[in-house]
């Protein structure tokens, strides 16, 4: 009698199996590592602002480094004069009166959504993730053991959803909405009015709201960045604000930010977070410190090159016969539409999707940017415009040169 065959060996849990890389980083990796091969790639991928962490903030972390008592463990849910420094920003920036005791600082942006999401959802939660989406609420969804369901906007509403389409997507398994204004990837931001029907339709049905903020000083022309739950105080019991230093100050490489929401919820993911990683970088947090308790001088500096840079790239992609590219009113992205584009014959080539029109532009041009199939909505790309005045040109030069030879 044969021996039984052991049963297969399962390598990686399906969990983890299923999540897909950051196709945003891998944009920009890729693009990276041709760079350092001597390339002249120009990449459009990482959202990250091209500017250094001002200099007020790098000697606020040179000091903590010398600095004794940064040199040990601290809280695992923050610096208290950190959480402290957060709550009165808050208030300063969205009109939102916390607690200090209602903020976990977090290591960016990423785990203050997973550990979020991780607190609220039970196994086969339901959450509406309006589409186009950031790549991570999906994951970090599903990695809290609930499921996304996405509700798309286009190009013909600023990528805007409205209250109809996330009643339509409700279920009686939802249990949360993500809402991000402005937003990445598009650079939509939504209007006071809109904000507030959002947020009373969500307390009438009494759901969950994780309100994304961080790009909430990057608004542009007439558009006004709201806080949800400073215009909607009745869903504030059932609200999960994150945000962090990395776009309004340029320190993505820092790693800090955090959560603010109810107390039982905000431990709930401090207790996850201390078995976790434990405190966030101290040296980070000084950092940190420095910057949500300075001015926004240098932001505005920043944001004044951003909405330079935001004329110039939506200028020159409607340029561009088969590309339509809305106006970004906040973040640094622009979402041009290429559907039209699609199935034409480029260099020998008829790229059927925008992922085979980004490796198209990538191989053909050395341009970096990101396949709309990355953020929920194939028959787009994603250009940020976080980087320098005469890469941008340079870079879309090019694609309007590529795309020029398009024919049926």
């Amino acid at each position: 009698m044969s021996a039984a065959t052991p049963p297969t060996e399962r390598r990686v849990s399906a969990r983890v199996g299923a999540i897909s890389e950051s196709a945003t980083l891998a944009v920009d990796a890729k693009a990276k590592a041709l760079k350092a091969a001597g390339r002249p790639v120009i990449g459009f991928g990482a959202g990250e602002p091209d500017f250094p962490t001002p200099d007020y903030i790098v000697e606020a972390a040179v000091e903590a480094c010398r600095t004794p008592k940064y040199h040990r463990y601290t809280p695992a849910g923050g610096l208290p004069e950190l959480k402290k420094a957060i709550a009165a920003k808050t208030l300063r920036d969205s009109g939102y009166e916390v607690d200090p005791a209602q903020v976990l600082v977090t290591n960016g942006g990423k785990q203050a959504i997973y550990e979020a999401f991780a607190a609220i959802l039970d196994p086969g939660d339901e959450v509406i993730v309006p589409a186009p989406y950031w790549t991570t609420y999906p994951e970090s969804i599903r990695l809290g053991g609930g499921v996304p369901v996405e509700v798309v906007a286009d190009e013909t509403t600023g990528y805007r959803v409205s209250v109809e389409q996330l009643e339509a997507a409700r279920t009686e398994r939802t249990r949360a909405v993500v809402f991000v204004s402005p937003s990445n990837p598009t650079g939509a931001v939504y209007s006071r009015e809109d904000t507030e029907a959002i947020g009373r339709w969500a307390v009438e049905h009494g759901l969950w709201v994780l309100t994304d903020e961080i790009y909430e000083h990057l608004v542009y022309g007439d558009a006004v960045f709201t806080s949800l739950p400073a215009v909607v105080p009745e869903i504030r019991d059932r609200c999960l604000v994150v945000n962090g230093v990395a776009k309004t100050y340029a320190m993505t490489g820092w790693r800090v930010g955090w959560i603010v929401g109810p107390k039982d919820v905000v431990k709930a993911a401090a207790n996850l977070q201390s078995h976790a990683t434990s405190n966030v970088s101290n040296v980070a947090q000084v950092a940190a410190l420095e910057a949500v308790s300075g001015n926004l001088d240098a932001v505005a500096e920043m944001r004044e090159a951003f909405d330079r840079r935001r004329r110039t790239i939506v200028r020159m992609l409607n340029e561009i016969d088969g590309v339509l590219c809305p106006e970004p009113e906040g973040a640094f992205y622009a979402y041009p539409s290429v559907k039209e584009l699609l199935g034409k014959e480029i260099r020998g080539r008829r790229p059927a999707s925008s992922v085979e029109l980004a490796a198209l532009i990538l191989e053909e041009v050395e341009v970096a940017v990101v396949p709309g199939e990355a953020f929920g909505t194939p028959g787009y790309l994603r250009l940020s415009y976080a980087l320098g005045d005469e890469d941008l040109v340079e870079g879309v030069s090019r694609i309007q040169k590529l795309l020029a030879e398009a024919e049926d």
